[in-house]
């Protein structure tokens, strides 16, 4: 698995500081990993990109290298989204294509409704706008606040070992050793209160949703899904129907986790949207 990661920075903005990594030379590509995730996740997805591509990989708030502030209120997805906008533009990309994993791809989207003017093209791997009704969100906010309150009491590696084998991620249990060791030096290399407060601030509960705003959506985008994850290609086919300019892909032998199940498959259908559309 590649290890090159390119130039490491760390860029201030609004009280934090975000680690951020850049590789390759070209149009500027911003990827968001998942929750537990990092830059690192995109290693071998990044380096492949960044033949044609100047590829931007940020370790989100509460994660890994990047500050994790105490207060769960400033993780709100707005308030990120604020500063990633800002961490370009410290980069000098006033704009830029979004890829986004999971709670990366609703961060994605909401970069999208909140600055269309910044974000380029769009791919959400196994994301969503969140949950629709008041109800959804009320029940996931507290359930994720249980989740936070065990994870702080608990310590980070009893939690990892809980996360590791939750239904979502039972495509990963067949991954090479290598990559499967790789995904949980990731997941441990977190803080307790960065990933309780990550849960508390930008879980799918806490976030707005943004099931209204997809029908303005005037960028291309591009819906990648696993075909054994059938949560999220039924969220997939929803979104599909709602944004215009949207097409919806689903992968073979892959689950939530795409760009580790079927990596390849991965890399060729995002560089083929990045190369043949906007």
């Amino acid at each position: 698995m590649s290890r090159d990661i390119g130039l490491e920075r760390i860029i201030q903005v609004n009280g934090v500081s975000y680690y951020i990594q850049i590789r390759g030379h070209g149009e500027p590509v911003l990827l968001l990993h998942g929750f537990t995730g990092s830059a690192n996740t995109w290693n071998v997805v990044g380096s492949a990109l960044a033949t044609d591509y100047t590829v931007i990989t940020v370790d989100i708030l509460g994660h890994a290298r990047t500050s994790a502030p105490s207060e769960s209120s400033r993780y709100t997805m707005e308030q990120i989204a604020s500063d990633l906008v800002q961490v370009m533009e410290a980069l000098e990309y006033s704009r830029f294509s979004c890829v986004g994993y999971s709670m990366g791809g609703r961060l994605a989207i909401a970069l999208t409704c909140l600055w269309p003017q910044q974000i380029k093209r769009l791919v959400v791997e196994s994301g969503s706008p969140g949950l629709a009704t008041a109800i959804e969100r009320q029940t996931r906010q507290e359930a994720d606040e249980r989740l936070a309150a065990w994870l702080l009491s608990v310590g980070i590696e009893q939690f990892v070992d809980y996360w590791e084998n939750i239904s979502l991620f039972s495509g990963q249990r067949t991954l090479p050793l290598a990559v499967r060791q790789q995904e949980r030096a990731i997941r441990l290399s977190h803080t307790p209160i960065g990933l309780a407060n990550s849960l508390r601030g930008m879980g799918s509960g806490a976030q707005p949703s943004f099931w209204g705003a997809l029908d303005q959506f005037t960028q291309p985008v591009l819906l990648l899904t696993g075909q054994s994850d059938q949560k999220f290609c039924s969220i997939a086919e929803k979104m599909n129907a709602l944004i215009p300019t949207a097409w919806h892909v689903s992968i073979a032998q892959a689950g939530h986790t795409i760009h580790l199940e079927a990596t390849q498959a991965f890399i060729q259908q995002v560089y083929r949207f990045l190369q043949t559309t906007g």
